[in-house]
């Protein structure tokens, strides 16, 4: 790699942070961070005066650590107009952004002044299409908990458009942290011309050309602490870390999928006359991991390479620093750095908002001794855009309806109360090919469905679905009946039982371009054909799979249709079993699905460390719509049982390496389902 194509970079950065959902009470109560006004005020909690670790901590150039905008007031923005005019004020404040605000126009940076703290309310403040930028002498900024996205122009080595998250030109004490960064038109972070006393901790940062570019000068006074970021699918500046004098990198994760369009092409670079101390951290799949230019000097010292190839480099005359000289820290053992970052990295629900208020919960009974007869007239009752939890608690019996939980009512539970889950079902016998009662066609796929779910942050818990339409009786009838859908992003199906034939639970996402993350557990899947599918990210986690007959006693059919879009996950099977009363080596463990020709999809099965019973085929994968399976991205990994079988060319299997990518939390990314 010649030293032109690793020449200096612009960059900018940006750090984000979780918190939990805001709340209202039903009674019309507001609590922090909601109010009637544009704007909300009110007194700081805990997270608001938060402190940065690192070298943001030191007290230097007149500043003694870095608290942002604690001791000032708090409040609430959900417009650009709103976030521009706290951010760029004189005085300091703390920042909550409760909603996505989209930049206008795209790549614009907004300029943040001293004494300020940034922070997205739980997962829900997003900045798109743009930043911020941080000046000459800025200081004492905190950015966290937000997820920076979108801004990229479609040239993947974008020269034209410096579009960035997070740009700093002189600025010092500054905290980026807890946040989502990706897909922006020039880069993620840019620490320039000075910048100092930064530090850049617990953040995500992923699907970009370059990621984090440190430099653009020719001092070498800056010091700089990068620590427990998760740096995944970047092609460049992981960090590229030019003529600082202190740099120190430790408990980082540098992860470089196998066969996708992105591939690195250095990790960790320590330049021109850069001091750095890098420890503790895990390179995965890494070209090049660490380099170092002959005047640089770099010291390791227990990190880990898997799967790296390239260059990876020590070594130089400078002279031997401590960072404990400077700022205390703990260091994580290396082992452990992937899954906690996986599972710990980005946003968090508890950051930018305060404690939830306890759930509303409204009860439905068929004999009149709950709130509501049917299901769905509860939902009916769930205020628009309601901010807390609704429970539905659904007393035992056979509810006959079709139930739908619109986008605009997320946070809503419907949960059974009987001892079991067979006591409280839902049912209804809708298909695909039946004419709508007011005639206006007939009802499609998702349309069949039982109970539909379309809102984020919602869950099924403790009951049956069922679609019992009589496939038999109506052979004239296409018979594709969904029992379940989902159609939205964090649902949570726990201790369910999905029970169909074709089609039983449909998994799919609010649009194309939507991501719908929904995390299966503890629960039964039964059908027939493509009874698990669609585009959506899904994990089935210690469930059931029962294969079931068709309606003329044959044994025959696939388990999963995903419809995955390109660069996303597809439907991962992990730790569940998968059974039923069928005929051996009748049925496939799933086909590759391109809805209407589609050539841009890219569907994904994984089944993993699973039981897998007799019915299922030796050849396990099969071509759909005339698209080869083997041209999409289909595997096992270590699964056991009648079913299961070693791998060949009709049988990939996962190496270790590649299924420690595959894992439950590469499926969920920043999201922790619940468990209530």
């Amino acid at each position: 790699m010649s030293r032109k194509a690793l020449r200096r970079h612009r960059r900018r950065n940006t750090s984000l942070a979780v918190g939990l959902p805001l709340v209202l009470t039903a009674t019309g109560v507001f609590v922090y961070g909601y109010g009637k006004g544009d704007e909300a005020s009110a007194a700081a909690p805990g997270w608001a005066a938060a402190a940065a670790d690192g070298f943001a901590s030191v007290n230097s150039l007149g500043q003694n650590g870095t608290y942002g905008g604690r001791d000032g007031k708090t409040v609430t923005v959900r417009t650009l107009a709103e976030l521009e005019k706290y951010a760029t004020a004189s005085e300091p404040y703390v920042i909550v952004v409760a909603g996505a605000i989209t930049m206008d126009p795209v790549g614009k940076e907004i300029k943040v002044a001293s004494d300020k703290t940034i922070v997205g309310s739980g997962t829900a403040g997003h900045i798109v299409g743009g930043g911020f930028f941080l000046g000459q002498g800025v200081h004492n900024v905190i950015i966290r908990n937000l997820t920076i996205r979108d801004a990229y122009q479609g040239t993947w080595n974008d020269k034209e458009h410096d579009f960035d998250a997070i740009q700093m030109d002189g600025a010092h004490h500054v905290w980026i942290d807890h946040n989502d960064l990706r897909h922006m038109a020039d880069g993620l972070i840019d620490s320039r011309k000075d910048t100092t006393y930064l530090t850049v901790s617990w953040n995500r940062l992923s699907q970009e050309n370059k990621a984090f570019g440190i430099g653009w000068t020719e001092n070498t006074t800056a010091d700089i602490t990068v620590h427990h970021n998760w740096i995944r699918e970047t092609e460049q500046r992981n960090p590229s870390t030019d003529n600082v004098a202190h740099a120190h990198l430790y408990n980082n994760y540098l992860e470089d999928e196998a066969s996708t369009a992105i591939t690195s092409s250095y990790g960790n670079y320590a330049r021109g006359n850069t001091n750095m101390v890098l420890e503790n951290s895990y390179f995965q799949g890494m070209k090049n991991p660490v380099i170092r230019d002959s005047s640089a000097t770099l010291v390791q010292r227990g990190n880990v390479f898997s799967g790296t190839s390239g260059r990876n480099e020590s070594g130089g005359a400078g002279a031997k620093w401590d960072p404990k000289s400077y700022y205390p820290y703990t260091l994580d053992a290396t082992a452990n750095v992937p899954a906690l970052l996986k599972s710990g990295a980005g946003p968090r629900s508890s950051i930018g908002t305060t404690a939830v208020l306890k759930a509303t919960t409204l009860t439905v009974a068929q004999d009149g001794s709950g709130q509501y007869r049917t299901v769905q007239a509860a939902v009916n009752a769930v205020p628009v855009n309601n901010p807390a939890r609704v429970v539905i608690s659904v007393k035992p019996g056979t509810y006959r309806e079709v139930v739908k939980v619109p986008a605009n009512k997320p946070h809503v539970t419907i949960q059974g109360s009987g001892a079991s889950r067979k006591d409280t079902v839902i049912v209804y016998g809708n298909a695909a090919g039946m004419t709508k009662p007011d005639g206006s066609g007939t009802y499609g796929t998702p349309g069949s469905a039982t109970l539909s779910v379309s809102s984020d942050d919602s869950q099924v818990r403790s009951l049956t679905v069922t679609n019992d339409f009589d496939e038999a009786a109506h052979q004239d009838i296409a018979n594709q009946v969904v029992a379940l859908l989902t159609q939205a992003d964090r649902v949570v199906l726990d201790g369910v039982i999905v029970n169909g034939d074709q089609d039983s639970l449909e998994l799919e996402t609010a649009a194309k371009d939507k991501v719908g993350r929904v995390y299966i557990a503890n629960s039964y899947i039964v059908g027939n054909v493509d009874f698990i599918f669609g585009r959506a990210t899904a994990v089935v986690d210690k469930s059931v799979i029962t294969l079931k007959k068709r309606w003329n006693g044959t044994s025959a059919g696939y388990v999963t249709a995903p419809s995955t879009a390109a660069g996303r996950k597809g439907i991962l099977i992990n730790r569940s079993t998968v059974n039923g009363d069928v005929s051996n080596g009748s049925y496939y463990l799933g086909r590759n699905w391109h809805p209407g020709g589609d050539t841009t999809v890219d569907p994904q099965a994984t089944v993993r460390e699973s039981t897998l019973g007799g019915g299922i085929k030796s050849t396990p994968w099969t071509d759909m719509g005339g698209f080869s399976w083997k041209d999409d991205r289909f595997a096992e990994y270590r699964n056991t049982g009648a079913g299961s079988g070693a791998a060949s060319s009709e049988r990939p299997q996962l190496s270790d390496s590649q299924a420690a990518g595959q894992e439950v939390a590469d499926w969920l990314g920043d999201w922790t389902p619940s468990a209530s």
